[in-house]
């Protein structure tokens, strides 16, 4: 045998071989590598999308944060005014109240001192009465003197 037909024949099964594989075997390995290169593809875009919602989500949810934390800081800056409003009013009835107790203590004192008063007039009255009958020896009447000393008590 001569190496040149050899040869020749080899190129052409392997040209055989070539043509083969280029018809059957070919297309279905690179239609497997072209979708596993979409599947790629569209798994790097997925997590591109992703990356980019989780971005956003975290982005608002700061926002949000921020948000609530400024409401909370409204609402406990309305509670306070609200409670020192409270305290305000609180204090208001308070000293009402106490001015009317100090008015009713005022009144009860002078009541009491028209009392003490009265009594005492009696006393004198009384002392005077006693006082006098000794003097004279003689029973003075008491209602006759007690109008005198209410008469002298109105003058004075």
């Amino acid at each position: 045998m001569n190496i040149n037909l050899t040869m020749i024949g080899q190129a052409i099964a392997f040209f055989i071989f070539v043509v083969f594989c280029m018809k059957y075997v070919w297309p279905p390995i690179m239609a497997a590598l072209q979708e596993r290169q979409k599947k790629i593809a569209d798994g790097l875009a997925a997590s591109d999308r992703a990356s980019r919602d989780l971005e956003l989500a975290q982005e608002k949810s700061a926002q949000e944060l921020r948000e609530a934390k400024q409401q909370a800081a409204g609402l406990i800056e309305q509670a306070n005014k609200r409670a020192a409003q409270i305290v305000e009013a609180s204090k208001d009835d308070a000293r009402k109240e106490g001015q009317k107790l100090v008015e009713q203590a005022k009144a009860e004192i002078e009541q009491e001192r028209n009392q003490a008063r009265d009594a005492l007039r009696a006393e004198v009255a009384a002392i005077a009465v006693a006082g006098a009958e000794k003097i004279l020896e003689t029973s003075v009447d008491a209602s006759k003197h007690n109008e005198m000393l209410d008469k002298l008590a109105a003058e004075l």
